[in-house]
């Protein structure tokens, strides 16, 4: 599978600083949501009510998301990935500055596909 791949499905996770369209999660947060796929923001950290701070707090949603974009700290992202792999997703794309050995590791184990990608790139063709 490629990042492109990803396009298919409709229901996405962005893992990053989505409330700052400065910043790439915010970039693709927006793209996505005027493209019209349905886009859930997470970040832990984040004190905002429009942004996730764990896959737990999606679960109380009645989408059920299927892909997971890393935009985020690789340290950070493993911990997002494990929570995602418990919620249920199976899918992973990781932007450049996301990437670990420790997720991809993870994702490959755990039956997930993992993908390395930009889905700003993939969004523009």
């Amino acid at each position: 599978m490629e990042a492109k791949d990803f396009l298919k499905y409709k229901n996405w996770v962005v893992a990053g600083d989505v409330l700052n369209e400065m910043k790439y999660a915010g970039r693709i947060y927006q793209k996505l949501n005027r493209r019209g796929y349905h886009v859930a923001g997470l970040h832990p950290k984040e004190e905002n009510p429009t942004v996730f701070k764990s896959f737990q707090d999606l679960e109380e949603e009645d989408v059920k998301y299927e892909v997971l974009n890393l935009v985020i700290n690789p340290t950070r992202g493993l911990e997002i990935v494990k929570e995602a792999e418990a919620y249920g997703i199976k899918m992973v794309l990781a932007q450049p500055g996301a990437r670990s050995y420790e997720i991809q590791d993870f994702c490959v184990k755990h039956g997930m596909e993992y993908v390395e990608g930009c889905t700003l790139v993939e969004l523009s063709y």
